[in-house]
């Protein structure tokens, strides 16, 4: 596996493939936290975005990202937004949900304490349940990316041209397992790698959050 591996970075181009897989995960992924960090933000705070919105979000959550994919297909052809789309719809109605709890687990008593001090409702949600709520949303959204990653061969298996499942499918007609068990490997390589970064940021960036293990 090791060798067909280096012959695919060496001599096929694989390189190039592992980019565009990568640049898929971030552009589908990032708009992911874009549309569901607000709502997630709205929805846990306040009554009225949830009661009108879960409704609509919660079934979503049933269904499999490739049952998406026959109208997909049929909405926006082979190309490059298909599989964008697909990756966004498999990860985008879990991570508003979950965004959602973990804006309800921020204390009410952080809120009663900014509006006696004199906070309004802008700042209370900005000020107080956004920021301390930000180091659970950097925890779901960690786990979330994980999801993103499982979705990715089976974006990139349909009319594919580039990328890691495009590879890996190319690899199939041939037989070549080790050239599959390569992609794989490095699948869970970049993975891990976004995992450990996300982490990172956590870490760094909210030391009053650590769980104090070493």
């Amino acid at each position: 596996m090791l060798r067909a591996m280096a012959e695919l970075f060496g001599e096929r181009g694989f390189g190039a493939d592992v980019l565009v897989s990568l640049r898929r995960i971030l552009l589908s992924f990032g708009a992911a936290v874009v549309v569901a960090l607000p709502l997630g933000l709205l929805m846990g705070a306040f009554a009225f975005p949830e009661n009108l919105l879960n409704p609509l979000i919660s079934p979503f959550r049933y269904l499999p990202a490739p049952s998406f994919v026959p109208l997909l297909l049929m909405w926006l052809g082979t190309g490059e937004m298909q599989k964008l789309a697909l990756l966004f719809l498999g990860v985008i109605w879990f991570l508003v949900t979950l965004l959602m709890d973990n804006t309800r687990a921020v204390s009410r008593d952080l809120v009663e304490s900014a509006q006696t001090l004199g906070a309004n409702r802008r700042q209370a949600l900005l000020k107080v349940v956004f920021r301390s709520a930000l180091p659970t949303y950097v925890d779901t959204i960690r786990q979330m990316l994980a999801v993103s990653w499982t979705y990715l061969v089976i974006a990139e298996i349909v009319a594919a041209t580039d990328g890691i499942g495009a590879m890996m499918m190319r690899a199939k007609r041939l037989v070549r397992v080790d050239e599959i068990m390569a992609g794989i490997l490095v699948i869970g390589v970049l993975g891990l790698v976004s995992d450990a970064i996300l982490r990172g940021v956590r870490w760094g960036c909210f030391p009053y959050a650590r769980d104090g293990r070493k």
